[in-house]
């Protein structure tokens, strides 16, 4: 190799040098990065204790305040309890009392109806017996009408007999006079008037004979027409017999239901004087048993959705804890291989530099000496370069797999815990090598880029 190429190559070295001290700074800066967050992180641990335990204070005195609360209510509850218990028995004595007096009423109403009863019935036995009375009248009435009509009839038909009979013996002995007479004459004529006087006599005997016709029929005509007439009084006595036992058996049985009725009435009464009384008393009551159940419920659901805040908050709480001591372990296990690995990568480049340096020293005494043994010394030290640099590629491809591994498992744990890689507050850097062992495009992938 000539003058020129050992100074580019010269150049070179303390350009890979430069930038080899340049990662060391780098690293120094991630390493007190990191420090800073492990820093940060726990100042933040702490003030989440110091939250943890101001919410544990909250969630005792919220404790502390239910229990008060609660104490309260139940306090409240009893004196309800014992109003609600004062009230009843003060009904219950009121209903006792209204029903012994209604007890009272009735036995007065009772009494009054049993009086009712007694003088109905006693009306009743002097309306029949004066109904008695009167059919007693009528039927003597009837019976003396009738003999008094018989009476009547028979006078009449015995003055008829008499006057006709007087009349007819009047008659007979004016005829037998006359006949006599007639028989003097008729001696004197007797040939010359005996046929006037059979034709006289047979005139005379056919108007007699007429004449008691005419009064034998009238005599049918009048008997039959008082037949007629006891006949209809006799169907108008059964008539008004049959109505006044109609009218007693109505009497009787409209009786019965008007005491019936009359009872139904006074219960009715008695009914509803209670009934308005105990629907009073019974809606006082439902209005106080509804506000007290409103109480009892709106301290039940307050309680309920105290004991629900308690519980979510002691569930977030062990989940945060759990979370949060997670993190840490994963934090500090990561931090810790970190560190292992930028201390043994810090000693592995300052040995390099060193080696660097030195090589640099035999490389400016060689540049002195002969070309033939510099150029001998020249391939000893490039060959050892070349082996320097693919021991460092192959312990940077092991590094980078192994933090490559380690992201791999760190994601597997987010997905596993069901945190989104959105709240580790960092993107991490994938290093992918260049080729077969060749450098990386970026720095070490144990560099993180903050958020």
């Amino acid at each position: 190799m000539t003058r020129e190429q050992l100074e580019v190559f010269c150049h070179r070295i303390k350009e890979e040098n430069e930038r080899e001290r340049e990662e060391r700074n780098f690293f120094q800066m991630e390493r007190d990065k990191i420090r800073t967050f492990w820093e940060i992180t726990r100042n933040e641990l702490e003030e989440a204790r110091a939250k943890l335990r101001n919410k544990d204070r909250q969630i005792e005195e919220s404790a502390e305040k239910n229990d008060e609360e609660l104490k309260f209510y139940k306090q409240k509850v009893k004196h309800l309890q014992y109003e609600h218990q004062n009230n009843l028995t003060e009904c219950k004595a009121e209903a006792l009392v209204s029903l012994k007096n209604a007890q009272d009423d009735h036995t007065a109403q009772e009494r009054e109806l049993l009086k009712d009863k007694k003088d109905l019935k006693i009306l009743m036995r002097e309306q029949e017996v004066a109904h008695q009375d009167q059919m007693k009248t009528i039927k003597l009435q009837h019976s003396e009408e009738i003999n008094k009509i018989r009476n009547d009839f028979e006078s009449r038909a015995k003055e008829l007999e008499f006057k006709y009979e007087k009349k007819f013996n009047d008659l007979k002995t004016e005829l037998n006079t006359k006949h006599d007479m007639e028989l003097v004459e008729i001696d004197e004529r007797k040939n010359g008037q005996i046929d006037n006087l059979t034709a006289h006599h047979d005139r005379a005997f056919n108007e007699m004979k007429n004449y008691y016709n005419d009064i034998t029929l009238n005599n049918l005509a009048l008997i039959s027409s008082l037949k007629d007439q006891m006949e209809v009084l006799r169907k108008q006595n059964e008539r008004m017999t049959k109505q006044v036992a109609d009218l007693n058996a109505e009497n009787k049985k409209l009786t019965i239901p008007l005491q019936k009725a009359l009872a139904d009435v006074q219960e009715y009464k008695r009914q509803l004087q209670n009934y308005e009384k105990d629907k009073i008393s019974l809606t006082n009551t439902k209005s106080k048993l509804s506000e007290t159940l409103k109480e009892l419920e709106n301290v039940q659901w307050a309680y309920d959705a105290l004991q629900l805040r308690f519980e979510k908050l002691q569930e977030e709480r062990n989940e945060l804890h759990d979370r949060f001591v997670k993190a840490i372990l994963e934090v500090q296990q990561k931090t810790g291989v970190k560190n292992i690995l930028l201390q043994k990568r810090i000693e592995n480049l300052s040995q390099v530099a060193e080696h660097r340096e030195a090589i640099i020293g035999e490389l400016s005494a060689a540049a002195q000496k002969p070309p033939a043994k510099s150029n001998q010394k020249l391939e000893e030290i490039l060959a050892k370069k070349n082996a320097t640099i693919s021991d460092l590629q192959y312990e940077l491809a092991r590094v980078c797999k192994a933090h490559d591994d380690l992201l791999e498992m760190y994601e597997e744990k987010l997905v596993q815990y069901g945190i989104p890689r959105g709240e580790l507050g960092f993107t991490p850097f994938r290093i992918i090598p260049e080729g077969q062992g060749g450098l990386a495009k970026g720095p070490a992938g144990l560099a993180t880029k903050n958020r």
